[in-house]
């Protein structure tokens, strides 16, 4: 509560400042808001772009910002399939879109690259409550526009940060919640002192106990950027991060018996003590901290040209914790010890995985526009560097115990370069011409013990075109052709010599837009030579294992739309359907390869279904009733009944009231959240495995299949309060 009293106070004083500059004339709003754009006017697409993509603004994601994390709070955009760890939404979580998970959708901030560029892994539990710092994001579907960092082979997001204010202002958020979910946010802003400079920043603490059991998140973020404008420049120094301690739940609920008993189950940190009793290891948690700067300059040359430059560093550093029960000791460098006079090859142990991380480069773009015709060049340059290390901290029954006894060391860089240029030409009013071509250079070295040694280098040629046919002034149709390639991540790495994954990518749409209706439909045909699909399995931190897959596609069809109906009445209907499948998907079972003919592609249902039905009876009030299906979908590549999950339905509402206030503050608003408001029990994740048992029946080999399962939660709710200076 003190820091928020800190906030409010120079958010006043602030205020006060900004007075004295209230008669001056403002900017050009459009010239300067231009600028601003600019930070993902690379990466982004327009209706000018034969592409399938989605925005979300920043009074949109307003609504449900309540502690959730911004995977969630996409959850009924086209084709998404969102999952958490914990059941709430709070601590990690993940998402998939047309069946590609988050290691193979590209991420960017401010057109900087945000996936981890060893995993590719997008972890937002590093940036809680990010999303409070966001003015608005874009999801592309499939290949999209070339992009910088990791190739997008499922969808591209960016997302913008905040805009310059040309008012001061203030804001103090706080919410409540189911399994003790709070989040409190304080932010500020300066606005344009003498129409040239603003300051904004911000201060977020969560913290959630989570639907499953000691899935906690105890969770620190803040954001500060500064703004320099004038009439042809934009300058945006950047620096914002976070700090995260999770209690590991990403081993799931591993039996079928105990998940239809005890479906919040969490067996992490599970032993036995000396007297025969479970226990759970207190400290069985993750901790990692991340801090990113960036540094901007727009620069608006002429009627024709505008450039973006920028450099980024990004600083991590963490570990996890685990207690792990009766571990081979020569694993760890270790020496059978004696015990009472007998040897002990193996004991429980509590052990530490560090991650010295930090990631810098460099990224530009360049934009010509002159009647007819739009040519982008960009690019970027970054480097990351990767220290892992392992400690023991301690060993049950060691006579002798050393604190801290290192047991590995490994490192790796990876070097990530590309260029690209793209152009749009509209010719004779109707007809509009898409080109895009990048140039990708990516060198990965690491000396593991599970990865080996690796020194790999690959040169990636992407090409996209389209066409888009302007109908009338309301619709208008495109196709598309993009061809995408990508690097295998580190743990492709472990699991053996992973091959790099091609895709040929076909998108055929129609759009229509008038002043009550719109409608988005979009076709798509994704051809993929060596796929690294998931297999259903994890390895022992709990991250997704994926192979090459040979031959494989995903072909469907997404409809989206907007139709004020009534009123006050709108709907936002999405539908996808889609066939995912391998191409003779060959497999190990009972000790022979076998081919098992067309099978489906782990993890991708071929119904997924959204909406959000929102009555207006009054301008400050908004009730919302979201609804979300997921069809069945399977675990693996095998088509194994035991790796099926069912389909799920659920519903939630969401209550917005906003007030206007004439004193002291400008509004005040109340967010209400009630989740899963049909109690429905529902599984969004699991894992499948399998592994040869040739003890039971000896001279035999019997294909063994175990699963787990990530059990979200039933009915929750999460309400907040909003005052706005």
């Amino acid at each position: 509560m003190k820091t928020h009293f800190l906030f409010a106070g120079f958010c006043l004083s602030a205020i006060s400042m900004q007075a004295q500059t209230q008669t001056e004339t403002k900017k050009d709003t459009i010239s300067i808001e231009t600028l601003d754009e600019v930070l993902v006017q690379a990466v982004r697409a327009t209706n000018k772009t034969p592409i399938a993509f989605s925005n979300l603004s920043k009074e949109e994601l307003a609504k449900r910002n309540l502690g959730q994390d911004i995977p969630v709070l996409m959850n009924f955009m086209p084709s998404v399939v969102t999952t958490t760890d914990a059941g709430n939404g709070v601590g990690y979580t993940g998402i998939r879109v047309r069946g590609s998970d988050g290691t193979r959708i590209n991420v960017t901030i401010n057109g900087i690259p945000y996936n981890d560029a060893e995993s590719h892994g997008s972890f937002w539990v590093n940036m809680p409550d990010f999303v409070s710092s966001v003015e608005n994001l874009q999801l592309q579907r499939g290949v999209g526009t070339s992009t910088n960092g990791s190739g997008a082979f499922g969808a591209s997001l960016n997302l913008l940060t905040d805009k310059f204010s040309y008012d001061a202002n203030g804001e103090i958020a706080n919410s409540i919640g189911s399994f003790n979910t709070r989040k409190h946010t304080a932010k500020f802003s300066t606005g344009l002192v003498n129409n040239t400079f603003e300051l904004t920043g911000r201060l977020s603490n969560l913290y959630s106990d989570g639907y499953i059991d000691r899935a906690s998140s105890k969770l620190n973020s803040y954001f500060l950027q500064g703004t320099f404008i004038n009439e042809e420049t934009l300058l945006k120094a950047l620096v914002f991060g976070g700090n995260e301690k999770t209690y590991q739940a990403w081993n799931g609920v591993e039996d079928k018996e105990v998940l239809k008993n005890n479906r919040t189950f969490n067996p992490s940190g599970a032993y036995i003590d000396d007297n025969g009793v479970q226990r759970f290891y207190d400290n069985e948690t993750d901790n990692y901290k991340q801090d990113h700067y960036q540094l901007h300059w727009n620069e608006k040359w002429n009627s024709n040209w505008n450039s973006n430059l920028a450099v980024h560093y990004t600083k991590g550093f963490g570990y996890f914790e685990n207690y792990k029960v009766d571990e081979d000791l020569a694993d760890y460098g270790m020496q059978p010890m004696e015990v009472n006079g007998e040897t002990k090859e193996s004991s429980d142990l509590i052990r530490r995985k560090y991650l010295d991380n930090q990631f810098y480069g460099i990224t530009f773009s360049a934009q010509y526009a002159k009647d007819n015709l739009e040519v982008l060049f960009g690019g970027a340059a970054n480097t990351y560097e990767n220290d892992h290390y392992g400690e023991v901290l301690w060993i049950r029954n060691q006579p002798q115990n050393q604190f801290k006894q290192e047991y590995y060391r490994d490192n790796s860089t990876k070097n990530d370069k590309n260029t690209f240029v793209k152009a749009t030409y509209a010719l004779q009013d109707k007809w509009i011409l898409f080109g895009d071509l990048q140039y990708r250079n990516v060198t990965y070295k690491a000396n593991g013990n599970e990865t080996g040694l690796v020194d790999d280098k690959f040169n990636f040629f992407n090409p996209k075109a389209g066409i888009t046919y302007k109908i009338d002034d309301a619709s208008s149709a495109y196709f598309s052709y993009a061809r995408a390639n990508r690097e295998p991540n580190r743990n492709d790495y472990e699991n053996g010599n992973p091959r790099p994954e091609k895709l040929n990518d076909f998108e055929l749409g129609w759009r229509y837009a008038s002043q009550k209706l719109a409608v988005n439909v979009n076709g798509y045909y994704m051809l993929y030579k060596d796929q690294l699909v998931l297999t259903g399995a994890l390895n022992d931190v709990g991250a997704a294992l994926r192979e090459n897959s040979g031959n494989s596609y995903r072909l469907g069809i997404e409809i989206d739309g907007s139709w004020q109906f009534a009123p006050k009445w709108l709907i936002n209907p999405n539908v996808t359907l889609s066939s995912n499948k391998n191409t003779d998907y060959k497999a190990e079972k009972d000790g022979s390869l076998v081919n098992l003919g067309n099978t489906n592609i782990s993890f991708s249902p071929n119904l997924i279904i959204g909406n959000a039905l929102t009555f207006s009876p009054a301008k400050q009030l908004n009730l919302t009733w979201l609804t979300k299906f997921v069809g069945e979908q399977y675990m693996g590549n095998t088509d194994s009944k035991v790796s099926k999950l069912d389909s799920y339905l659920t519903n939630d509402i969401n209550v917005v009231y906003e007030m206007p206030l004439n004193r002291w503050f400008k509004s005040i608003s109340f967010n209400l959240l009630a989740n899963n408001i049909f109690n429905v029990k529902y599984i969004s994740n699991g894992y499948y495995y399998t592994y040869d048992d040739n003890w039971s029946n000896p001279g035999t080999v019997q294909t063994i299949e175990g699963t787990g399962y990530y059990p979200q939660a039933q009915f929750n709710i999460l309400g907040g309060v909003t005052l706005k200076f």
